[in-house]
């Protein structure tokens, strides 16, 4: 018979199940991952704010998508390697901890459909209405934007999470790498149909309205570059939409796999696995992607590598 501890304030983090000859080799795996996601991502972010041909709609927008990315990876990894070290009888955390962090996973994971949708707004103006851009995306439209894309999740994922708050609980093992709402109401004896009802709603609504507004943004671009002869722009809508839909298509089916999997308890190793690798994997891709197909980047990158390689050349001669 199962024992019941009811509202215990420490909870039990299940982890991720390793064994002691692999726990080594993979800890250092997620550790160089969350180092070179860090530096990829922040250095993106210094990028964009020294160089003032990056202060555009874009990549302004852009930014907060990696924001949003290192937010995700920081409150989920450090907290996953510390308790990779542990024994899981040690991996404790505090009730209203992992309420914070289930909040800020869900904030994380919703934010990224709102900032990739706002994106393909931004990149829609810019390609079927190239002459009115700068008169649409002012610097209010893109506080505007900047806005919506934050505040929505946040009044969405609180709602989530404040369903969840108010089940009393009777157990205390988080069965997950990290603390999230399906793993906070699983801790409870009551029912949670309301959840239930709400977080497929939740996802639903997201999913639909993140595909549909996608799916009709590349459509009336497409229509417009199959309707024009400008090379020119064609070429630019294939760099920035092509760019734009791998990310979305990354982070999409990253997303998907976690709702799908935790559906199925039997296949809880894998679900923990996708959880981690959609931290670490869309996040860790975006600054590749982006950087690859944006002539500014890659020139500002060209400019300083040569600039500093030319002048360290001069002073090893002199």
């Amino acid at each position: 018979m199962e024992n019941y501890t009811y509202n215990s304030f420490i909870l039990q983090m299940e982890g991720l199940m390793v064994t002691e000859d692999s726990m080594y080799p993979v800890f250092f795996l997620f550790l160089i991952s969350y180092i070179v996601f860090m530096i990829m991502n922040l250095g993106i972010l210094i990028l964009i704010f020294i160089d003032k041909n990056l202060h555009q709609p874009m990549y302004i927008l852009f930014c907060n998508l990696t924001v949003s990315d290192i937010i995700g990876s920081t409150h989920v990894l450090p907290r996953l390697l510390s308790d990779m070290l542990l024994p899981p009888s040690e991996r404790l955390i505090s009730y209203y901890e992992c309420v914070v962090q289930a909040f800020i996973a869900h904030v994380f994971a919703t934010t990224s459909h709102t900032m990739l949708m706002i994106m393909a707004f931004d990149r829609y103006v810019a390609i079927c209405h190239p002459l009115r851009y700068s008169a649409i995306m002012t610097n209010k439209m893109i506080i505007k934007l900047t806005i919506s894309a934050w505040g929505v999740p946040f009044v969405l994922v609180g709602v989530l999470l404040g369903l969840t708050i108010r089940l009393n609980r009777c157990r205390t093992l988080i069965t997950n790498p990290f603390c999230d709402n399906a793993s906070l109401f699983k801790l409870s004896c009551e029912s949670s149909l309301i959840n239930n009802i709400y977080g497929l709603a939740f996802t639903v609504v997201l999913f639909i309205s993140s595909i549909g507004s996608t799916v009709l943004t590349y459509t009336r671009i497409a229509i417009v570059c199959l309707t024009s002869n400008n090379k020119s722009l064609n070429s630019k809508a294939l760099k920035t939409c092509s760019t734009h839909l791998l990310v979305y298509l990354i982070m999409s089916l990253s997303g998907s796999t976690i709702v799908i999997l935790h559906r199925f308890p039997q296949y809880s190793d894998y679900r923990k696995l996708s959880a981690i690798l959609f931290v670490i994997i869309p996040g860790g891709l975006n600054p590749i992607i982006y950087g690859l197909q944006s002539k500014e980047i890659r020139s500002f990158l060209s400019k300083t590598f040569f600039s500093s390689k030319k002048n360290a050349c001069i002073t090893t001669n002199s």
